[in-house]
Formats: structure tokens, sequence, C-alpha cells
């Protein structure tokens, strides 16, 4: 893989973490791939806990947005190689004219889209965009999409995910967050936003005893919030903020995860372990389509698509009676499609090899 280009990210935080949370998987995995890399951020203040050491790393800069309308920060930063507007973003003109009027030629410009299943993927993946107006009239940007089938841009993936799995102590970690766990009782972690199901899930309403290890923000909020109507408390506990390391060993951890957004989608694919995604919801439905093509690449039983169905409120019904025969069915279904994405290549190795080669 070529080294030591330098890149500049773009990240707006919209979604109570997720978008910087990919961005900072993007930085982190670019700097092992050998690359430099500026993230501009408006909001970095969830950085403090999801890493705590990213002011600190070498080959990886944060700096506030606002920087980059600045001219006499602009004048003294290299030009980057390439740049990436995360998630739709759009770069400051005032960053873009610089851009235009102190280079020779245009950087790799990356337009990285949000993750999808939905069979139009493919087909836009990797499509040019003429810029028709602004101070970078006649540039052309690249759609890139991240996705779950060999033709689009992979997924984020570390080249030591595999190592750091094999040697963890899951029996240490669920003593930790969860002792004296009795053998029969499922421990299940919940990441979500505010799901129709949950006091289904708070009621014990799924057949099989379960402690639940909730999330702090939205989670936590939600989970109280549920509670105040029911007159028995669930076994429960509520987990502090942790780094993006920590998030992975408890999805690795525990028998069953919630997980919510993009970010803990593709974390929870990576673990192996059964998984029911909360998918962000959208006002004019769009996120059902969207879901249900998740669902079919997957190839989901039956009893988990249900489950989706009804967390996501597509359907209103009870969540299926969790018990070991349906416990196995999800877990043989993820790891089918965990092998199928560990066949492929990742998102970052495509990233450096498409933007390496000439305009």
């Amino acid at each position: 893989m070529q080294t030591g280009r330098l890149w500049d990210i773009f990240c707006t935080v919209i979604d109570n973490h997720g978008d910087l949370g990919v961005c900072w998987r993007l930085t982190r995995q670019l700097r092992d791939a050998g690359q430099r890399v500026r993230l501009w951020v408006d909001d970095a203040s969830a950085l403090a806990w999801m890493a705590p050491t990213g002011h600190q790393e070498p080959g990886i800069e944060v700096r506030p947005w606002a920087e980059a309308c600045q001219a006499s920060t602009l004048q003294a930063l290299p030009p980057a190689d390439v740049w990436v507007e995360a998630f739709g973003c759009d770069i400051p003109e005032a960053f873009v004219a610089h851009g235009v009027t102190t280079r020779a030629q245009q950087p790799r410009w990356i337009n990285l889209e949000y993750l999808s299943a939905e069979d139009w993927v493919p087909r836009m993946h990797q499509l040019p965009s003429p810029i028709m107006s602004g101070p970078a009239k006649g540039w052309t940007k690249t759609f890139f999409y991240p996705g779950f089938t060999p033709d689009t841009g992979g997924l984020l993936r570390e080249t030591d995910l595999l190592a750091r799995q094999q040697s963890f102590d899951r029996a240490a970690w669920r003593e930790q967050h969860a002792p004296n766990l009795a053998p029969n009782v499922l421990l299940i972690s919940l990441f979500c936003y505010e799901p129709a199901a949950l006091p289904q899930l708070l009621a014990q309403g799924v057949g099989t005893p379960h402690h639940l290890l909730v999330t702090p923000g939205r989670p936590l909020a939600a989970v109280q919030l549920a509670l105040a109507g029911m007159p028995e408390q669930p076994h429960w506990s509520a987990l502090p903020y942790t780094d993006q390391n920590g998030f992975d060993e408890m999805l690795w951890a525990c028998d069953l995860n919630f997980v919510r957004g993009e970010d803990s989608l593709v974390r929870a694919l990576w673990a192996g372990q059964p998984f029911i995604w909360h998918i962000y919801p959208q006002d004019d439905n769009a996120h059902h389509d969207k879901l249900e093509a998740f669902l079919d690449w997957m190839q989901a039983p039956e009893s988990l698509r249900k489950a989706h169905r009804v967390w996501n409120g597509l359907e209103a019904s009870e969540l299926p009676t969790l018990n070991a025969m349906l416990m196995a069915d999800w877990t043989a279904c993820v790891q089918t499609a965990k092998q199928h994405l560990s066949n492929q290549q990742d998102l970052v190795r495509q990233l450096v090899r498409h933007t390496a080669t000439p305009l």
C-alpha cells in the first residue's frame, strides 16, 4: 500500500456520535495503513471518551471545523492529497477556494456516503460527480459507497481485529460487568434509540431470563423512562461511556446485542454474535426499505426478521421468544455473514488503492 499521503477528512456530528465514530475509525485505520490524516470536525467533544488519546496519536491531527475557514490557518497547512466529505457534509467554501488558488491540480475528492445494502448501491459506487458551480467548478468528486458486497467499497475493519478477538477473555469481562450471572441467563447489551418494543424487553417478555447492560445517553434515558411505569424491575445495569475498543469488547462478550445506526451495526457484524439493529428512523420511512434490504442480504431467518421489524416499529407484535434453537439460528446467520465480509477487501484498502490512481 502506498504510504505517507495526507488526507483531509471532514465530519459534522449529527446523530449522537455515530458520524464521528465512523470517521474516527476511518482516521485510525488510514493512519495504521501508513497515511497521515487531518480530521476536521464541528464537535469533537465525544472524542474525550471515544478516543481518549486521540489528540496525541502520531499521524493524526484533530482540527476544529471553524479553522477550515480561517485564511491564516489554511496558509500554514501543507495541501492534502485527498479530501473526504463524510456522510454528505460539504467542505467549507473558504477551504475549497484556498485549495483551488494554491495548488496545481485538484486533490482526489471523495464523497463518502452512508452504508446501505440496497441494490442501487453498486451502481452508484465510484461514479464521478462533476462540480458545476462555485470555486471548484470543473473539478470532480467521486461517490464512494461502503457496502456488504464485493462490488461496493466494503466495510471498515482493522488488520488486527481477528487477533484481538482471539485473545479476548470473555469470561473475565462478563464477571467484571455482570458478576455472578447464572448460566441460563442471557447477557444482552442495549444500544438503541427509543424503540416502541423496549418495554417488552424490560418486562422479560422475550421468554428467557436475561440481564441488560444499558449503554449511556439515549439508551439509558429510554430505559429510565420505560421503567417509570413498571411494577417489577428487570435485571439491568448501566455501563459508563467507553472508548471504541471497549465497545467492541462489550459486543464480543454479550449473547445478544441491540445496536443502532451505522458504526455499531458494522461492529456487531464483526463481533459475530446475534444482534438486532435499530436503524436510524427517517421521516419518509425510507429506512424501512433499507432495513429489509439488509435482512435480505444477510439471509436472515424469519424469526430474526420479525425481531427487527418489531424492534423498529414496522410491525406491531411481540418480540420472538428467545430460546436455544432460535439463538443458534441467529448465531449461524451472523457467522455466515461475517465470513462473507471477511473474504472481501475492507474500506480503507479500497480507498487507498482508489486514491493512488491518477485522475
